[in-house]
């Protein structure tokens, strides 16, 4: 049975070649030869409308260039589909529409060019920029603008993507190395202001007023001048800093008005007692009442007297080491608490044992401590009064400490 664009033959359906290619089987006979083609001309209307429907879709859309890969994907569909009708008009409808979508995507990539191009400008005039922040918002649209702008020719593709990326990179590499720059220069200024403190503890710990005033006016200079920290790393450095200062500037404007004079037997014999009740502070288990009781003996210590008898010495020492031990009592109790939640629950023998860990952990670490400043000291001889007067005084308070830690420990270990 023979059809305009095909015919039926040794039980097979064949399909009349077009566009140069032979003819070429697309299908089998089932039943009747007249519903056979029937079947493979509803095939090709079925094709038709599927033409149809993608020309609508063009039409209709202004995004016409998207459709460009699923046009050429149909057409060549064509040439492989097994109906009967006219594949070369809807081919050639086909071709039409794949020319027209051709010019539009071209016309199309060529003012996506010019947009890139003018992107690249853009990024070029801000990449050397110092305004960190104002170019950062700036690229991030300009990026934005980039993606959101079209495909350029495959030519171009590389170079334009190349230029604009490059516009990016330099900037932002600029921008991390300053950050990297202040972080840098950030650690070497938190030195700057630690060293300060650490002048401004031994200052505090000087015995002569005028001196330790001296020191604390030049460091407090040396703060103003020092670089930019962070503020969470500042704060806390200053707010001892300011604390120490506050105390020297306290005890030098005391030396200047010392108020009334109080005889020197009446001085000792309340240093005395001061010893005496510190002392019993010391051999009491650690409370805050105690702690507060310590607090207000120091309170009368500052108000005697800064010239002392001689007789004195020896008690002050006593004060100063009695003192020292009710408040590493103290610190000792809140540290175990804080490494042992269950510390309060615990009995009296297991608490002892934890804090007897606890402190010969300090103690090693405050007996290398004094064994490099010893050797520091030895090594580096520095002919000034102030910094020899501050490295005895350092190495004397440091070898106190571990005197108390010492009296402790003997105090937590078992009696035998």
């Amino acid at each position: 049975m023979q059809h305009a664009f095909g015919y039926i033959q040794d039980g097979k359906v064949f399909l009349k070649g077009f566009l140069g290619r032979p003819d070429r089987v697309i299908g089998e006979l089932k039943g009747d030869e007249a519903s056979t083609i029937l079947y493979f001309e509803n095939r090709y209307t079925q094709i038709e409308e599927k033409v149809a429907r993608l020309k609508a879709a063009i039409e209709e859309n202004q995004n016409k260039g998207s459709f460009l890969m699923k046009l050429i994907h149909l057409k060549e569909s064509l040439h492989t589909s097994d109906a009967l009708g006219d594949f070369t008009v809807l081919i050639d409808e086909l071709e039409k529409q794949e020319v027209f979508l051709s010019e539009i995507i071209q016309g199309n990539r060529s003012k996506n060019l010019e947009i890139k191009k003018g992107l690249i400008q853009e990024a070029l005039a801000i990449q050397a920029s110092l305004d960190w922040k104002d170019a950062t918002e700036k690229f991030k649209e300009l990026k934005l603008r980039w993606i959101k702008t079209g495909p350029v020719e495959k030519e171009v593709h590389e170079e334009v993507e190349s230029e604009f990326n490059q516009a990016v990179d330099f900037f932002f590499e600029r921008r991390q190395e300053f950050y990297d720059q202040l972080t840098i220069q950030a650690e070497a200024n938190i030195k700057v202001y630690e060293s300060l403190l650490e002048q401004a503890r031994e200052a505090h710990d000087l015995p002569d007023a005028k001196m330790a005033f001296d020191i604390s006016k030049r460091i407090q200079k040396e703060w103003k001048a020092a670089g930019k920290i962070p503020a969470e790393r500042r704060q806390p450095i200053w707010d001892e800093f300011s604390k120490l200062n506050n105390r020297i500037f306290s005890r030098y404007k005391r030396t200047l008005n010392p108020g009334p004079e109080m005889p020197p037997r009446e001085v000792l014999r309340k240093i005395e007692g001061m010893v005496e009740e510190l002392k019993k502070l010391a051999h009491q288990p650690t409370s805050k009442e105690i702690t507060l009781r310590a607090k207000t003996i120091q309170e009368d210590w500052k108000k005697l007297p800064m010239r002392k008898p001689k007789e004195a010495n020896l008690p002050a020492r006593s004060y100063q080491f009695f003192m020292d031990i009710v408040f590493e009592k103290a610190f000792l109790e809140k540290l175990a608490q804080s490494k042992y939640a269950d510390f309060a629950d615990k009995m009296p023998e297991e608490q002892s044992q934890i804090k007897i860990s606890i402190l010969k952990d300090l103690l090693h670490r405050d007996q290398g401590e004094l064994e490099t400043m010893q050797n520091n000291s030895d090594n580096f001889r520095v002919e000034t009064a102030d910094f020899e007067m501050m490295m005895k005084k350092k190495l004397s308070s440091l070898k106190r400490k571990i005197d108390v830690k010492n009296y402790v420990l003997k105090q937590l270990s078992p009696k035998n």
